[in-house]
Parts: structure tokens; sequence; C-alpha cells
């Protein structure tokens, strides 16, 4: 082979190589977030003033998301209060053209609510016995109620890669919070959380679905320890027991980014 024959066969194999190496970067997303107001970003106290109720904000972490990959198009119809079957109604605004689906739902399907007020003003065993109740409907009824959430999904956008989010746990157990609920009660609604993760990990499996499981994230970084990324009782009271900034920019986003890139 004549030298400059063998020269060019050298560039044309090293530029596959690289090629191989370094595949084209993928077309800008087509991106979709649903859920409830852990997706909305309600405990940012930053909300768009067009989402009303929803308390959609920029601090958020879809939001955050958006902001740092810049997608072809972007939109959040996540809303504070959202059950699954409010979900299913967000889902219609997926199409084919969908690539990037995020969802969060369930906690308050469960009765998030009524766990954190009975166990904020009731005794040890009141807030037991709730939690324990939220635990057998995330075991036995969440699970088909986020079956047809993630169906709905897939229907309504075949093509697009779905990631699912979970909840933190809220406490850090024993902590550093003199005053406040019983490590009790702080090891009760945690293990609430851990009863969540089960199920949607499981559901979102089944569903061929992305999991993301944010409770190590959030280690370290819980009400009780020594930086919160979660708002304890708050003012104004719905803000409670929601990520604040810093859960939405270094837990959720993060973890997000893990999976997608």
């Amino acid at each position: 082979m004549r030298p400059a024959h063998f020269l060019a066969s050298v560039v044309t194999a090293a530029a596959a190589v690289i090629a191989l190496a370094n595949p084209a970067s993928a077309a800008p997303a087509n991106y979709v977030a649903l859920g409830d107001s852990y997706a909305s970003g309600l405990g940012t106290g930053s909300y768009d003033g067009s989402s009303g109720s929803c308390k959609r904000g920029p601090l958020a972490y879809p939001a955050l998301y958006a902001a740092e990959t810049a997608p072809a198009s972007f939109k959040s119809v996540a809303c504070s209060g959202a059950r699954t079957g409010d979900v299913v109604t967000q889902a219609n605004t997926l199409t084919a053209a969908t690539t990037l689906v995020t969802v969060q739902v369930g906690g308050n399907d469960a009765g998030f609510t009524d766990v954190i007020t009975t166990c904020t003003f009731g005794t040890d065993q009141d807030c037991t016995n709730r939690v324990n109740t939220a635990r057998n409907y995330a075991a036995n009824t969440l699970p088909g109620l986020l079956a047809n959430v993630y169906s709905t999904i897939r229907a309504k956008a075949p093509s697009a890669r779905v990631v699912v989010l979970g909840y933190p746990r809220i406490y850090k157990v024993p902590g550093s919070c003199n005053v406040g609920l019983s490590d009790t009660k702080r090891a009760a609604i945690n293990s609430g959380s851990d009863a969540l993760h089960n199920t949607i990990a499981a559901r979102a499996g089944a569903a061929g679905f992305t999991y993301v499981d944010v409770r190590g994230a959030f280690t370290g970084h819980e009400i009780c320890s020594s930086s919160w990324w979660l708002n304890s009782l708050s003012w104004p009271v719905e803000e409670s027991y929601h990520p604040n900034r810093a859960g939405h920019a270094s837990g959720y986003l993060p973890a997000l980014r893990s999976v997608v890139g």
C-alpha cells in the first residue's frame, strides 16, 4: 500500500473510533413535567403568578433542569395537591412528539397532609396508627392507581423517556431538634416515606420507566439535621414539609441529572 493510501486509511479508522467514542449529541428534548407539589416547587417561595393555586415556580427541579439543558420545549403542569387521578388528566398535555417526561405523585393519595397533621397534634400512638394506615394504602391501593397513571403516560407519549421521582425521608432520627415531634413520630413518618418508595419503585419498574430514589441524596439534609433541605412547620403553612430551594437545586436536580444527563 502506498504511503498516502496508508495514511488515509489510518485517518479514516481513527475518525471511526472517535465517532464511536463520541456519538452525536441527542436532539433537544420536548420535556413535560407532571406531578404534585413536590414537582411544582411548593416550598421554594417563588411561584409563577399564572399557575395560581398549583404553585409552580422557576426554582422547582423540572424548571431548573429545563433551564440547565435548554430543551426544544418545556412545560410543567405539576400542581400542588395533585393525586394520581389529577396526573392522569395532566397527561393530556403529552403528545407523540414528547421525548422526556418526569412524574412525581402518590404522596397525596396516601394521605401525606393528614399524616403530618395527626403526627403534629396527636400522641405518639395516634401518629403511628395514622402512618400504618397510610402504609397499608401504599401497599394495597396505590399500586393500581400508579399503574393507571403510568399506562396513560405511555399511551400518550409512546416514545418518551419517562423518569419517576420518589420522596425523601422527612426527618433525621435522632436529630438535633430540641422541640417538636418525638423521635417515635419522626421514625413513623420516615417509614411512610419508605413505604411510598417501595410501591412507586416497583410500579415504575413494571412500566419500564426509570425510577429515581432521592432518599440517599437527602440523607444528612432532613429536618433536624445540620443542613435542612426541607421546610419544617413554615409560613405559609402549605409550604411546610416540602423541599426548600436547596432541596430542589442540590437534592432533586442532581438526582434527575444523574439518570437523564
